[in-house]
């Protein structure tokens, strides 16, 4: 009972220390260490019998092991976003986009231009980044309430594209390497799943937007809303060509390269953006250089909350919670689904969630007879749930750092969309796979 309360109550921790504003180099080690001494663990090796866990190989081993799997993987992917934000690309696809739907339309092109990126490839961070001050310029000529840009920018970017079938993100491509299977994993049913996410999410957002529209709430202009605007960019459906080589490399080398071949179809995206958009760049070695820091950074945060999970995960009281969680009556894929988005939940990442889970849980079910495709999509759907929790590294980074909203005011909306709307679409995926569909 008592590591029981150490787990919520870290978990507790991590989420209120994060909202504080502290980092979480730090404040992840720290909520690990409550965890920890709940549960009783010796701090260190020396102090442990041999071969019994303690807090520091716990900690250590989940966050130099996520650097190890997936740092290629991320430095690939921020270096494709970089150059394409650099190059004008991003630009050029989202503001074709807007052009195409018409500024009446600001949150459907807001969305639809952060799908588009998204499922081409480019980072979740980047994608934020470059669609924001579009996303300004559309809400201003709408009139619509900024606080709910954020939710705008996560839904389009973390929902019906992140986890969806085909997408080059690595949440749809961990479960690869744990489950045998392919990017295109249970396909129909992940389209279905899409569809529902992308129109129910659609209509829930804008149903809040217009309920504080008729509130009285407005658009508020800021000092740094006034960004510089580039003259010439790239055309637009040149842009995505670079988008479709990341889609196109990663399909064709997947069964020969496995996970390996997202690192080579994001490199290939990296070549494709400068051999087509040169002369568009304002430094392409500084974009590279951005690309570089901005995904050991990354992989930092998200490989500094994995290690709060290597800890969770070395406890008696986590081993007591999966037991649970994995002899659920029912579908066995419910006690999937729940043991990957608890564990994002308290990891505040999708994929650190998934790379802690996966290693304990395939294995099991497997055995059981569970069909790999089935469990693969459902667990990455779950996965882009919890791990939306207010403390998330993505969360914080949109919320304040990109959109300079405060949680109070943004996160009712950024939850609902990002938490909410991928459990619903988790329940279908359960249910459709239940009833024999795309198995």
């Amino acid at each position: 009972m008592i590591g029981m309360i150490g787990l919520i109550g870290g978990l507790g921790l991590l989420i209120y220390l994060t909202m504080r504003g502290l980092n979480l180099l730090i404040v992840a080690p720290l909520a690990a260490l409550f965890v920890a001494l709940m549960n009783g663990l010796p701090l260190f090796p020396q102090l442990a019998k041999e071969g019994a866990p303690d807090y520091l190989t716990g900690y250590m081993e989940g966050f130099s092991g996520f650097i190890l799997s997936w740092y290629l993987m991320f430095l690939a992917g921020a270096i494709f976003g970089k150059v394409m934000e650099d190059s004008g690309a991003a630009d050029a696809v989202s503001k074709w986009i807007v052009e195409k739907l018409g500024m009446k339309q600001a949150v459907l092109a807001v969305v639809l231009a952060c799908a588009v990126l998204t499922y081409g490839g480019v980072s979740l961070f980047v994608v934020a980044f470059s669609v924001y001050p579009m996303a300004v310029s559309l809400f201003k000529e709408a009139d619509l309430p900024r606080r709910f840009i954020p939710a705008s920018l996560a839904f389009g970017s973390t929902t019906f594209t992140m986890t969806s079938a085909g997408s080059p993100e690595i949440q749809n491509w961990i479960p690869v390497k744990f489950l045998g299977t392919s990017p295109l994993a249970g396909w129909e049913v992940s389209l279905f799943v899409a569809v529902f996410m992308m129109a129910f999410g659609y209509w829930w957002l804008r149903k809040m937007i217009r309920k504080a529209v008729e509130k009285g709430e407005r658009f508020v202009e800021r000092e740094s809303d006034h960004m510089e605007e580039r003259t010439a960019l790239p055309h637009p459906l040149l842009s995505l060509v670079p988008l479709l080589v990341v889609l196109i490399v990663s399909f064709s080398f997947h069964e020969s390269l496995g996970t390996s071949a997202l690192i080579l179809a994001l490199s290939g995206g990296v070549i494709a953006t400068w051999l087509l958009n040169r002369k568009y760049f304002r430094n392409f070695g500084h974009a590279v250089s951005e690309g570089t820091a901005g995904a050991v950074i990354a992989i930092a945060n998200t490989s500094a909350v994995v290690g709060f999970g290597g800890v969770v995960k070395a406890t008696p009281a986590f081993e007591s919670a999966v037991a649970v969680m994995t002899n659920i009556p029912g579908s066995p894929l419910i006690g999937g689904a729940l043991a990957v988005a608890i564990i994002a939940g308290l990891t505040g990442s999708s994929s650190g969630g998934q790379a802690i889970a996966l290693p304990l849980l395939a294995p099991h079910y497997l055995d059981m007879g569970v069909n790999a495709e089935a469990l693969h999509r459902t667990v990455a759907i779950s996965s882009g749930s919890l791990d939306s929790l207010p403390h998330g590294g993505y969360v914080v980074t949109t919320i304040r750092s990109i959109a300079g909203e405060t949680h109070k005011d943004a996160y009712p909306a950024f939850g609902a969309m990002t938490v909410v709307v991928p459990l619903l679409g988790t329940i279908v995926a359960v249910i459709l796979f239940s009833l024999g569909l795309g198995i």
